[in-house]
């Protein structure tokens, strides 16, 4: 009699699928024989140019439809003059279907130019770049110059930070935690920092269409959701060993911040790549200095570490410093505003879940809890020791 109380596996099955079948004959008949209920309004076509390269004697617009309705580009402008273009595929774009607008130009580096691309229907939309520069091409000279950035900026300031170990080990249990909560304060504002340079990069390059706010907050959670399992799972199986435990918390923290170490290395090879020599400086010099209390965020759970950690603090560093050299090759040589934004957002969520992790030994550690003065103190110096370093970004 047990055995009949048991739904059968066939029945399961068909009734979660029920609903899915019914959800897919309501679509089916709203874009079929019920497609009058979806005219209304005139649809708007709309193109969004995602990139403009400087090559050779030409100038590339890569766009793409990201309206509601086909569109055809039938003309392009420079500076609001109408110029000779080819369109590769072709002129007839369906939704989400890019293109590459190749427009013979003899285009003077440094100067700013306005790219026109033109509809069927007569709407003309645009985008400005500031200062032209050729394209970069994929070369060992360019990319041990990116990599040699990387390091200046991801590996060698962690490297740096790293060498608060033995102060941190000279401190009282009180001091100790303060320092565990600064480095919470460190990565909150990683994490806030990634969310707004994911947002911005939405705002400037992805259309509407992507919901690009929406997005973000996608990938981040999921983002957080993804690696607080796998942290979850690696500090349990360390769990009885008193030693192995701050080895996996310092390892999840060098990951998190290599994640977001991709993103700035993304940040700054695009920056190179699109000529903005300026901002490139001013990006190169401000992470350097940002990213030497990263170290500290990594040391600090290695502190009362009895055994020597020099080669896993190296690991770590590695790991941490690492990506923003990745993170600069793509950004210099393959650079895509929807690749940023996913980037960006995985690292924020890396962060978070690094936090959380922290936040819970501490609560562990302490017998006050998160009402000590010594973790509310170290929080907020850690968000404003970030604060005073990102002024030079």
């Amino acid at each position: 009699m047990e055995l009949d109380k048991k739904p059968s596996r066939t029945k399961t099955i068909v009734s979660g699928l029920i609903p899915f079948a019914f959800v897919i004959i309501m679509m089916a008949y709203i874009f079929g024989p019920g497609s009058d209920l979806l005219d209304l309004g005139v649809p708007l076509p709309e193109i969004t140019i995602e990139m403009i390269d400087f090559v050779d004697s030409e100038i590339h617009a890569t766009v793409r439809n990201t309206g509601p309705i086909p569109v055809e580009v039938v003309m392009a402008d420079i500076n609001d003059r109408i110029q000779p273009a080819a369109v590769e595929p072709d002129r007839f774009l369906e939704r989400y279907e890019t293109a590459l607008v190749r427009i013979p130009f003899a285009w003077n580096e440094a100067e700013p130019y306005i790219i026109g691309i033109t509809i069927e229907d007569g709407t003309r939309f645009e985008k400005e770049v500031e200062a032209a520069a050729p394209r970069l091409q994929p070369s060992l000279e360019l990319i041990g110059f990116f990599a040699i950035i990387g390091t200046y900026v991801g590996i060698i300031p962690v490297m740096i930070g790293l060498m608060w170990l033995p102060f941190i080990r000279r401190l009282s249990k009180n001091k100790y935690h303060f320092f565990m909560a600064l480095t919470v304060g460190l990565l909150l504002f990683l994490g806030i920092d990634s969310i707004e340079e994911a947002l911005e990069a939405s705002a400037e390059n992805l259309a509407d269409s992507f919901n690009g706010v929406l997005l973000v907050a996608t990938v981040t959670i999921l983002s957080f959701l993804g690696l607080y399992y796998s942290g979850e799972k690696l500090i349990q199986r360390v769990k009885d060993s008193p030693y192995a435990k701050p080895v996996a918390i310092a390892l999840m923290i060098s990951i998190g911040i290599g994640l977001h170490n991709f993103g700035e290395g993304l940040a700054i090879g695009a920056a190179i790549g699109l000529g903005q020599v300026a901002l490139s400086t001013f990006l190169i010099v401000g992470f350097a200095l940002h990213n030497t209390t990263e170290g500290l965020a990594i040391a600090a759970p290695l502190a009362k570490e009895k055994k020597s950690v020099i080669a896993k603090l190296a690991a770590m560093g590695i790991i941490a410093g690492a990506p923003a050299i990745f993170g600069a090759w793509l950004g210099g040589f393959m650079y895509s505003p929807f690749s940023a934004v996913i980037f960006l957002s995985i690292g924020a969520g890396a962060i978070f879940q690094v936090i959380i992790i922290i936040m819970k030994w501490l609560q562990d550690e302490n017998e006050n809890g998160f009402s000590s003065a010594s973790i509310v103190s170290g929080i907020a110096a850690g968000m404003l020791v970030m604060y005073l370093t990102s002024i030079f970004v």
